[in-house]
C-alpha cells in the first residue's frame, strides 16, 4: 500500500474513511466526506519537530491533543488560533478555525516565519520546501518534548 512519505497515510485509509485528500504543489488541502478520523499535515516535520509545535501550543493555545508527533486538526485550529490573535503576527489568519491546512493558513503561517524564522518565499499559500524549511525551524526553537 503505498503511503505519504510525509505524513504516513495511505491511500487506501484515506479512501475508506471518507476523506477526500488533493495535494498540490506540496501544500495539503484537507476536506471530510463523511465521518473520518482527521488527516495529518506536518510540513516537512518529523515526528520530534511535531511534538514540539504540540507541546508550544498546548501551553498558548488550546491543544488539547496528545504530543505524539502527528499534526491533525486538533494541532492546527491551535495553530489557526495563534495565527489569527497574536498580537506581533505580520498578515493575521481570517479564515474559520477548522483545523484544515489550506492557503488561508499556509499564508498566515508564511507571514509569521518570514518575520521570525528565516522564510524567504512569497507569501503564496503553497507549502513549498522553503515554507516546511523555516517551519522546521520554528519548531526546533521550541524546547525538547
Amino acid at each position: 500500500m503505498e503511503q505519504n512519505r510525509q505524513n504516513g497515510v495511505s491511500r487506501r485509509g484515506l479512501i475508506r474513511g471518507g476523506l477526500l485528500a488533493v495535494v498540490a504543489s506540496g501544500a495539503a488541502m484537507v476536506g471530510f466526506a463523511g465521518t473520518a478520523s482527521a488527516a495529518v499535515v506536518n510540513l516537512g516535520l518529523d515526528k520530534q519537530g511535531a511534538k514540539r509545535i504540540q507541546r508550544w501550543i498546548l501551553t498558548m493555545y488550546g491543544y488539547k491533543g496528545a504530543i505524539d508527533g502527528a499534526l491533525g486538526a486538533g494541532s492546527w485550529k491551535a495553530m489557526q488560533r495563534y495565527l489569527a490573535t497574536w498580537p506581533g503576527q505580520p498578515s493575521p489568519y481570517k479564515g474559520k478555525i477548522d483545523g484544515v491546512v489550506g492557503p488561508k493558513t499556509i499564508v498566515a503561517l508564511q507571514a509569521n516565519l518570514k518575520k521570525f524564522h528565516g522564510y524567504t518565499g512569497a507569501l503564496d499559500g503553497v507549502a513549498g520546501s522553503g515554507t516546511k524549511a523555516a517551519f522546521r525551524r520554528k519548531a526546533y526553537s521550541n524546547p525538547a518534548v
